[in-house]
């Protein structure tokens, strides 16, 4: 029998690992495999094409929609400063922003483990309540299923979400330009830090809170102003490194940063240096990135200020021709680094 070896594709991510491991779900490189060469692989013509980026932006009815869906796996279910609750709205509501969209309608699908206590799914049925409220978005549908004790792991709760995108607004990674600013909201690793905190097994003393937050009044906010905005990110899993790496990679630039305006907190660089972690690839659940045209980046920075969630707004960087794809940094010293796209999952069940 011949074999037509060129029709064929690989269907399986091309690191040597023939099975699921951590790494897939950590918003790194090996994240991107999976994605890319065994689901888009798999769904041939009937799957996305184009970007990819934190929500899909689809036509109906003459209007355009943002449409996301992600899952929550978070491990402990509550953390200091919120919940994988109030986790999965703003979560959602902030990959509809990303795209410039006014959030609507969520849904809310939730995976229970046999014998997780009710009072435990009460508090995080009231945490969600209390996040879609704050950020005027409504849960208007959802599923639940049980697994068996042993195979699950207390709640997972999947969310999706739908909102509207303003007429001309075009957000998305392959806009970034050279000659952009990089901006961010506010300090960095804190959601990751504040989970990890009080991990059995991992306790230490820390005063950090998560960062979680609807971050969609910011971005409206920034809209305002009248700036081309070219790309907006939340860096969760993988962080600042994943996310800057994604958009250089899309866009065909270069990213480079000032090490010394990174907001990183004391807080979170200490914990950091004692559990051996990367600051930049620690998840943030309130916060974004921002490529804008530098005339307006002080004016976007002014808006953003203007507002709670990004009243610590920076520059940290700037979008170039040299090295496209890459993201690299400056030192205190002069020199410069490479910031490589992270291989698999530092933190593991933060997100």
């Amino acid at each position: 029998m011949d074999l037509d070896f060129e029709g064929w594709t690989c269907p399986v991510p091309l690191r040597d690992t023939p099975a699921i491991t951590m790494g897939h779900g950590g918003g790194g490189a090996m994240s991107g495999e999976l994605v890319r060469h065994l689901f888009l692989s798999g769904y041939g013509d009937a799957g996305a094409t184009g970007e990819l980026g934190d929500c899909a932006v689809v036509a109906a009815g003459g209007a355009r929609l943002a449409f996301s869906t992600d899952g929550y796996v978070v491990k402990p279910m509550f953390f200091p400063g919120g919940s994988i609750g109030d986790l999965a709205v703003n979560g959602t509501v902030n990959d509809l922003a990303m795209a410039g969209a006014t959030p609507l309608h969520l849904s809310a699908a939730f995976i229970l483990q046999e014998g997780t206590p009710l009072s435990e799914i009460g508090r995080i049925a009231e945490a969600m309540g209390a996040a879609a409220r704050a950020a005027g978005v409504k849960l208007v549908t959802g599923d639940t299923k049980v697994v068996d004790s042993g195979s699950g792991d207390g709640v997972f709760v999947t969310t999706a979400g739908i909102g509207v995108v303003p007429d001309g607004v075009d957000i998305r990674p392959g806009r970034a330009a050279p000659g952009d600013a990089v901006l961010v909201s506010g300090d960095l690793g804190v959601h990751g830090v504040a989970v990890m905190s009080c991990r059995e097994g991992l306790e230490f003393g820390t005063g950090v809170r998560s960062d979680t937050a609807p971050l969609h009044g910011l971005v409206a906010a920034m809209l305002a102003t009248g700036a081309d905005v070219h790309v907006l990110r939340d860096p969760t899993r993988g962080g600042v490194s994943a996310a800057l790496n994604e958009i250089a990679r899309d866009a065909g630039v270069g990213v480079e940063l000032v090490e010394r305006d990174l907001p990183i907190p004391g807080e979170v660089a200490d914990a950091c240096s004692l559990l051996g972690l990367d600051p930049l690839q620690v998840a943030n659940e309130g916060k974004l990135l921002a490529f804008v045209p530098s005339p307006s980046a002080e004016l976007v920075l002014e808006a953003m200020r203007a507002h709670p969630y990004g009243k610590n707004a920076r520059r940290i960087g700037s979008c170039v021709t040299e090295h496209p794809g890459m993201v690299v940094a400056r030192t205190a010293l002069g020199g410069s680094r490479v910031i490589s796209m992270p291989i698999g999952e530092q933190l593991p069940r933060i997100c």
